[in-house]
This record gives C-alpha cells, structure tokens and sequence, in this order.
C-alpha cells in the first residue's frame, strides 16, 4: 500500500493513522505543506490522508497552495482511491466538491458524543454513540451526492462519506497522548470558557479513557477504507 498524508503544520501529524500503516507494512510518503508545495502523481496513491490545521479553506489569500491542495483532493477522489480527511481535511474534501465550508455557531474543543446518522445502508457505519475528541470552529455543507454519517449536538456534519472510497471526519479518532498535548500547546489560546469547549485539564485527564475506543473505530474506518 501508498498512502500519502497532507500535513498542513508541525503539530498535527498522523499520529495513530501512521501506526496502523506501518503495521500495514505501508510505504508512507508526505508533503508538509508549510515547507514544500509538490504534490505526487495520484496514480501513485493507494491511500490519500489530509490531516487538520488551524487555517480555514477559505484562507487561500494567506495560503495559496490551498488552491492547489483542493484540486490534487478531487483528482484523488476521481479516480476512485481511498481518502480520508480529518477536520481541517474533511472541510477539504467538501470544498474540493463544491460544498462552502463555514464559521460553526459555537466552538467544539473537548471529548463529546457523535450519534450515527439514519438510514445508512450502504457505506461506512458508525457506533449508534461514540464519544471522540473535537477541536473545530468551521462546519461545512455536504458535498452533492455525500451521505451523512454522524452528527454531534454542536455540529450537524461530524462526519460524511463521499461515494464508495472517501471518507471526511470533522473529529479526531487519529489523536495520541503525544499529539494532544502537541495541539494544546500550539493551540491553548482556544481554551477558554464555552457550552462547548472543555478546559485543558479535563481535556486532557480524559484521554486515557477514550483513546482505547477511537483508535479501535480508527481500524475499522481504515480497514474499510483499503478494503479490495
């Protein structure tokens, strides 16, 4: 398997999604955005992953491979490979198709429930509830065509499927202890007092409760994703 991981900073790498590749025996390449603009042939993906980051899709005067970034995704998701997007990557993938990707009523930045979407009958099926890490302020519209997965009572589109092979997450099932307290660090100024966003110490002291199950829900969703 190729997979190929769009990082858009330093602190939000592919954390648990790259240990479940290398159990994979993958051959796992990148492009850091922020430091190299060149993207790979998608002929040469067997698995595209678009990673998080605090800038928005709308923010191509400030990051002007965005541009470029969106088009590659579409390419990618044309030709019918396997690609995930976790939050900033989820906004992506539906900009990428046409959907407008927008500020959030309200902050999410803590461990809260996803319910499964209804009616779900073909694609990927989440738990009926899960309980999974959020650090968002955008939502998005679906792209034409999407399926609805999941939705959290602060967010409709927590999750989406985009035909048979992309998958768009608005949440974190990627998250280690090391890549929390990475984000926290570079990110701690959004920390304050919200319906929706938990403090630090309690963000924190309830990861090693958590982590077990999203990474489990992470091996499903990958599985099913590089299915044959």
């Amino acid at each position: 398997m190729r997979a190929h991981i769009l990082q858009h900073v330093p602190f939000e790498g592919p954390a648990y999604i790259g240990q479940w590749l290398a159990g994979q025996g993958a051959e796992i390449s990148d492009t850091r955005l922020w430091e190299s603009t060149t993207l790979p042939d998608p002929d040469a993906i067997d698995l595209l992953v678009v990673m998080g980051g605090p800038m928005s899709v709308n923010d191509e005067a400030d990051f002007p491979w965005l541009a470029a970034e969106k088009r590659f995704i579409a390419e990618v998701v044309a030709r019918g490979r396997p690609v995930l997007g976790i939050c900033l990557g989820a906004q992506l993938i539906a900009s990428a198709h046409g959907a407008r990707v927008f500020r959030n009523t309200a902050k999410e930045i803590g461990w809260f429930d996803i319910q499964a979407a209804d009616g779900v009958d073909e694609g990927f099926r989440f738990p009926e509830t899960a309980t999974v890490l959020h650090w968002h302020g955008e939502t998005f519209e679906l792209p034409p065509g999407a399926r609805l997965l999941a939705s959290s009572a602060a967010c409709r589109h927590q999750a989406f499927q985009l035909g048979e092979r992309a998958i768009g997450l608005q949440f974190h099932l990627e998250m280690s202890d090391e890549s929390l307290h990475a984000i926290v660090a570079n990110c701690r100024d959004e920390l304050v007092p919200g319906r929706w966003i938990q403090d630090e110490a309690t963000l924190l002291a309830a990861a090693t409760e958590h982590f077990a199950a999203t990474h489990a829900l992470m091996d499903r969703l990958l599985e099913w994703l590089t299915r044959r």
